[in-house]
This record gives C-alpha cells, structure tokens and sequence, in this order.
C-alpha cells in the first residue's frame, strides 16, 4: 500500500466511528475510516438491538446525560434517517412487585411522556433502529479501509502513522472493549459480551418491549429481534469465538465451547421473551455476538487523553491526591477516543460525536463527567499506594 495522509483518521466503524464520520465529514473531506472487518457494524454494533429507551431513576448526572443524548438522536435519527427509525414506543414491564415498588417512585421524574399498557407503562419515545442501515448511512461520505488490521500507531513529529503506512494529522480511536493501541493504564474498559437473536414467530408483536430483556416489534416477515445477554469472561477462558482480536466473528464458524454458550443464550432470550409476550411457532433465523465496551463509572469515555508519564513527571505530587486543573496537564497530541458505550451505542454515540466535532472546531465545552481527565485523576490518587 501506498503511504496514504488524512486529516483525520478514525479506527473502528461500528456506531461509535460512523457518528464521528458523518459530524467530522461536514468539516473536512479529508476523513478515513478503518475496521479489521469487510464493513460496517459488524461488531458489537451489528449484534446491538439498537433499541432506543429512556433511562428511568432520579435525577442523577448520568440520567440527564441519557436523557441529552436520547433526545438529541431521536430528532437526528427522525430528520435524517427516517426510513431506519421505528418509532413504535417501548413498554417497559417491572420485573417483580420491588420493581414495581421502584418505578412508583420514579414517577415524579420521568423525562419522557407514559401511560399504562398491559401489564407495564408504555413511552411513547421508545424505538429502534436499523444498526447497519444507520452505520451504512453515517458512513457514506467518508473515504473507508475495511480488512485492515491496525497493529500500531505512532507519533511522529506532528503526524500519527498507522502502521507505518497511513499518515494521520489526527486520529480518532472509536475500538470498542478493544483498547490494546491505547498505553494509559487509567483507561479501564470492561467487554460485556452480549447476544441478540432474530427469530420468526407468527405471533404478532405490535410494540417494543423490555422486563428481563428487550422484545422488538415485528417487521413485515414476522421477524423479532430479542436481546441481549451479558457475559463477563476473563484472559483464562478457553479458546472460543469470545476473542476481542477476532475479526467478522459473527462470519466465523465457532466451535463447540462457543456454541454451547450461544445455544444457552438462545434458551435463555426466548424464555425471558415469551415472559413478555407468548411467541407461537418461532424459527431462530439469526444468532449474533459481540462484547460491549464499558468503563468503570458506566459514563462515556471521549476527547483527548492525559500523557500521564509526562504529567506525572511535570507534576509528581499527583500521586497524592493533588489537584490540577484539567487545562494544565499533560495531553497525548491529536489523539481522541470516543469508547465506553456501554450498550446505549445508537442512543450515545451521535450525540457525543457531535459534542467532541463541536469541542474540535468551535471549543465547544465538554462536560467533566464525559471526558477522560477524571479516569486519570481517579488512577493518579492510587498510584502511591
């Protein structure tokens, strides 16, 4: 390959790289965007249910940025990609008389317009998305190079190189649960493997629902969508197909440890489903993975990152708590992540895409609880102990 130079280079193309694409196209043509698959969302993206739903709680910082981000979307999603938003409502069903209990008391803050449907409340907001029509779409306007491995990068100068060969004036990494480019200890994200399943049924589903798992309404074939599991697997599993390394994995033929897995993921999505609703005659059509990326405090992960042995070395009493401000610590130069989704990436990521864009072009501020300055502060303070 010729050595190619972009002002901006994004690694990853699932939710999280296509929103960065489509806000950081309006401001340059000189955008690329990198995957280690053949395409689009063929990640956790691709395995997401893509399900669009309100947060409900008190009022607490990370509601309101749900409730932001939620909003933000679903007007975007409404006025550019209509034709991939199903706007039908989700009703959301309490698990049990506790959970009943909680959402009593939920009621004086509810962001969102609801009303009693069956045995739950129905909001009105509630929908879902189609995650490669969407990722496809976001994406359009954007140079891309899929099977492409990205082994390294490197600062050289005023330039990123991406594996010797691709030369970058600023690099984006949107990886996911994969962050092994990245060499700061304080970025702590934890993959929560999921599963989603596309079934046939001839019962008639005429909403979005979520107890124990989500139900999608039908499409046109009598297809639902029902996800998604959760797994933790730590470096000592087996061989298998849960591999962050691995790529078009939902392609790949799995062996028999990883298929164990998904045929009890399976059981278990259709017997929390038909809990919801009694689904008659199901065929399973479509079995996906993928692993979530989640930081420690659940909140995003987004700009750019502290050079923690250059601030350490510029400011040593940091490791005792000492506190700097955000503006004079040391920063890793046109470098930006935006990670840490969690599994609200088609509710999130536009939204925080256009924020970090804003924050490039128009120093447009970002919220403390967003950034990734208090990862560091955080890890700084144990570093004594």
């Amino acid at each position: 390959m010729n050595k190619q130079e972009f002002d901006y280079v994004i690694v990853g193309a699932g939710i999280a790289g296509c929103s960065l694409a489509h806000f950081l196209s309006k401001y340059s043509k000189s955008v690329l965007l990198i995957d280690k698959n053949e395409d689009v969302a063929f990640g956790a993206s691709g395995a997401a249910g893509a399900f669009l739903s309100p947060l409900l709680g008190k009022p607490n910082k990370f509601k309101d940025l749900i409730t932001k981000a939620l909003c933000f979307s679903m007007d975007y999603y409404k006025k550019y990609f209509s034709e991939d938003l199903i706007n039908c409502g989700t009703c959301r069903i309490p698990k049990n008389q506790e959970d009943e209990e909680k959402f009593q008391s939920y009621i004086p803050y509810m962001d969102f317009e609801y009303e009693k449907f069956e045995e739950g409340y129905l909001f009105e907001i509630g929908s879902v998305v189609k995650p490669y029509e969407i990722c496809k779409k976001l994406s359009n306007d954007t140079s891309k190079l899929f099977n492409y491995e990205v082994e390294k990068i490197e600062k050289i100068d005023d330039f990123w190189f991406i594996n010797s060969e691709i030369k970058a004036k600023n690099l984006f990494l949107t990886t996911g649960a994969d962050i092994s480019l990245i060499e700061e200890k304080y970025l702590d994200i934890r993959a929560v493997w999921g599963q989603k399943i596309d079934v046939f049924t001839t019962s008639k589903v005429e909403v979005n629902y979520h107890k124990e798992c989500s139900l999608s309404i039908s499409n046109k074939d009598g297809i639902v969508s029902i996800g998604a599991t959760h797994h933790r697997f730590d470096d000592k599993k087996q061989e298998s197909s849960y591999d962050l390394k691995l790529k078009n994995i939902n392609k790949l033929k799995h062996n028999d440890y990883t298929n164990n897995i998904m045929q009890e993921d399976v059981k278990e999505l259709l017997e929390k489903a038909n809990d919801i609703k009694t689904l008659n005659d199901v065929k399973v059509l479509d079995i996906k993975i993928g692993a979530r990326a989640s930081s420690v405090d659940y909140f995003p992960m987004l700009g750019k990152l502290v050079d923690s042995p250059k601030s350490f070395e510029k400011y040593p009493h940091l490791k005792n708590g000492f506190q700097i401000k955000n503006e004079n610590l040391e920063l890793i130069d046109n470098l930006y992540i935006l990670n840490g989704v969690g599994g609200r990436g088609f509710v999130l990521s536009l939204y925080l895409a256009n924020k970090l864009v804003e924050n490039i072009f128009n120093n447009e501020e970002l919220e403390e609880e967003i950034t990734n300055f208090r990862l560091f502060k955080r890890w700084a303070k144990k570093q004594n102990k």
